[in-house]
């Protein structure tokens, strides 16, 4: 699967004339890529190998080394992301082997976050796709399993979610076919399609074995780790819990409440200067959705011609990052907020 045509196949992709020349011209940062994934990839040989030898040698003081650890979840995450895109390094190999090994290290199954992804790009804010909204018109005990639903969406519930697909690789194809199918589930003009993609990538063969083997390779990797750890297990269940509600937070954040007639069909937001390297320029999420084959170094410069363009939605007037993750826990929106 291509993922610049899957991902600038679906209705909600737009693009610009600043964006097109930017897309011709604007070439992999392998150096920036490589520093990150050096970070990152000292930070999880820390979580998983060495914390347990510092928290026997130093105690309570070593648990603060947790911090950095979560705090490094979006790059984690980033890196991945920009390999789905084909933009971490040239090669198509490259960048699926290093993509799949960061995320058995973060215990996501790759196949099916790297589809996921695209299909969110393909069907962005498709009723599958809005975990922000809820139809307020429904009967009050269809709708507080929702409220339910979402906020322990926000609290790691994401990330467990994605813990949990491998299973799916397990069970035989018809019940993973029936358990997607339902999940999905039809609704709006692109329904039909959307739960046909979903259904075929759950019973694919050659995707299936891949999650499996993926998944056995996970196990491997975090019951030695588990083990590492010994009587200090809980530091790793909570490392790994913090960093999966970061996860849950940052996923649905750029879209949350945001109108489907709105550019991307997501937002830009504002961070400090020290966050941006670290998101990943995750913030400007709408460019990147306008412009997925660009790599994440090159949309800085584009906000910065939108803005010089007197663009209405960069600059000022994006909404603080960090604010605007810590708004979703307003709740859900009703569906009408959202198609005005």
């Amino acid at each position: 699967m291509d993922p610049g045509a899957v991902a600038q196949g679906g209705p909600a992709t737009q693009s610009t004339a600043h964006g097109r020349r930017a897309s011709k011209r604007a070439a992999i940062d392998v150096r920036a890529n490589l520093t990150l994934l050096t970070v990152v990839t000292i930070a999880t040989a820390l979580q998983l190998f060495a914390l347990p030898a510092l928290l026997r040698a130093w105690g309570m003081p070593a648990l603060l080394l947790i911090v950095p650890l979560v705090v490094l979840t979006p790059t984690h995450w980033g890196l991945i992301h920009e390999a789905i895109h084909g933009q971490l390094f040239a090669g198509r190999r490259l960048n699926e082997g290093v993509a799949r090994a960061l995320a058995i290290a973060f215990a996501l199954p790759f196949d099916a976050v790297r589809f996921g992804h695209l299909m969110h790009h393909r069907f962005t804010r498709e009723p599958f796709d809005r975990p922000d909204v809820l139809d307020r018109s429904r009967p009050v005990a269809e709708v507080w399993p929702c409220w339910v639903s979402y906020y322990g969406r926000l609290l790691g519930g994401l990330y467990a979610g994605e813990l949990m697909i491998p299973l799916l690789a397990f069970a035989p194809a018809n019940v993973a076919r029936s358990l997607v199918a339902r999940a999905i589930g039809s609704q709006g003009p692109v329904g039909v399609d959307v739960q046909r993609h979903f259904t075929s990538f759950a019973t694919d063969p050659a995707r299936r074995a891949r999650i499996r083997r993926d998944w056995l390779l996970t196990l491997g990797l975090f019951v030695l780790a588990f083990y590492l750890y010994g009587t200090w297990w809980p530091v790793l269940a909570l490392t790994m819990y913090l960093r999966g509600v970061w996860l849950s937070l940052a996923d649905n954040l750029p879209h949350h409440g945001v109108a489907l007639d709105q550019p991307g069909r997501s937002r830009n937001f504002r961070v400090p200067c020290g966050w941006q390297g670290v998101l990943m320029n995750h913030h400007l999420h709408r460019l990147h959705h306008q412009h997925p084959t660009l790599p994440w170094t090159a949309l800085p410069a584009l906000d910065s011609l939108e803005r010089a363009a007197g663009s209405e939605s960069g600059g000022s007037s994006d909404p603080a990052y960090f604010r605007s993750a810590l708004r979703q826990f307003k709740g859900p929106g009703a569906l009408d907020a959202t198609t005005r």
